[in-house]
């Protein structure tokens, strides 16, 4: 019992370092995202992290033109980001739980 304990907490710390190795991955992972007629173009990384911003000379002279455009292309970008995190870091998470009885979390 306590050798299948042994080996449990192992593969946890294991699966824990692959996790921390996968989110230090996904910081050099660019999502690059642009509005429908490319005055707005956005690049961040699948954690997140906003590296550019490309803002087009027209979308300068109206204010709130601009502002609609960044929520667009950031939400967008944003949702791009956060589903690849969530896949990358579910398999790993998936990859590396131990088989616990009655825990089928991940089927």
């Amino acid at each position: 019992m306590f050798g299948d304990l042994m080996g449990m907490m192992g593969k946890l710390k294991e699966t824990q370092q692959k996790i921390e190795e996968t989110k230090k991955r996904l910081d050099s992972v660019l999502i690059d995202e642009q509005s429908n007629d490319g005055l707005l173009k956005v690049t961040l990384t699948a954690n997140r992290l906003i590296k550019s911003i490309e803002v087009a000379p027209a979308l300068l002279d109206d204010k709130e033109q601009l502002e609609d455009y960044l929520v667009l292309v950031m939400n967008k970008a944003i949702a791009k980001a956060s589903n690849l995190n969530e896949t990358e870091l579910a398999a790993v998470t998936k990859d590396g739980m131990p088989n616990i009885p009655g825990m089928d979390l991940f089927k």
